[in-house]
């Protein structure tokens, strides 16, 4: 498949049908995460794969899923045959603007004015969300409503922050989100050319 073609047909799913997703399907999309850009290649990303339906269950309880989404879209997020756990951790990216190639002329670490390892973590959660397209299955994301929940749960360390859960299986018919009635903005409302 094509970027582009991939590009078009990506959107949240968030019905799921019972077909497993195989473990070499997952490692291959992960595999491609890994290729995302990351501040100083920090790579301060890291992935928690759930396929235990006990713990898919927990997790979209711990999402909100019973009381969020259950009238509009139903229990999508345990419902799906895997779940990936997104996390970042900012201590990583620190670390290695510590580093002597990253420091400073004064020797110190350089001011984070933007926190790149969730901007990190993002884009690596869209090459997974695009790679899935590409090898002809649907997901949908969700950001983390109870991050110390699911470190709880899935035993995440201290250091990481889990941003987001993606929900990966085969697309079952589903409800589009009200919210794409906002319509898509044009290219002139968001792009300013040599000036704001």
């Amino acid at each position: 498949m094509e970027l582009s073609e991939a590009v078009m047909k990506r959107r949240m799913v968030r019905n799921f049908t019972d077909d497993a997703v195989p473990a070499e399907d997952i490692n291959r999309i992960l595999e491609l995460a890994l290729h995302a850009p990351s501040a100083g290649f920090s790579q301060g990303w890291s992935f928690v794969v759930v396929r235990d339906e006990k713990r898919r269950k927990e997790i979209g309880r711990i999402q909100g899923e019973d009381d969020h989404y259950v009238g509009v879209f139903g229990n999508f997020v345990s419902k799906a045959p895997v779940l990936v756990v997104a996390c970042t951790n900012e201590q990583v990216y620190h670390r290695r603007y510590r580093e002597p190639d990253k420091i400073d002329q004064d020797g110190k670490e350089v001011d984070w004015p933007t926190p790149y390892w969730f901007f990190d973590v993002g884009a690596a959660t869209m090459i997974i969300l695009l790679a899935v397209v590409d090898m002809g299955y649907a997901a949908a994301f969700t950001g983390t409503s109870d991050p110390d929940g699911i470190k709880k749960l899935l035993g995440i360390p201290g250091e990481y922050h889990p941003v987001g859960v993606i929900s990966i299986g085969k697309g079952a018919k589903d409800k589009k989100s009200p919210s794409l009635k906002r319509g898509r903005k044009g290219l002139d409302q968001v792009v300013h050319h040599e000036k704001w």
